[in-house]
């Protein structure tokens, strides 16, 4: 079992339709969902974070490095 995880989850992500800790049983399904998940946030949310994928054992982890949530508009998409 594979698992896309989003940490540092943003209010946009919230808003949306996704669903984090993801259980999927093909790695590749998993990866391949993983990517869609991060093009799309870094396309289509607020675009005040840069989200990144990683591999960490069966998971796949979509992440911003925290120090970019400081530079938040302050229009509360990021809370």
């Amino acid at each position: 079992m594979h698992k896309v995880i989003v940490e540092n989850v943003c209010g946009c992500f919230k808003r949306s339709d996704f669903e984090n800790n993801l259980e999927i049983t093909s790695k590749d399904e998993a990866l391949s969902t993983a990517i869609k998940m991060k093009n799309h946030m870094n396309q289509e949310f607020c675009m005040k974070h840069e989200f990144q994928l990683v591999e960490e054992a069966n998971n796949f982890v979509i992440s911003f490095r925290p120090e970019q949530a400081s530079s938040c508009c302050g229009t509360g998409c990021c809370s």
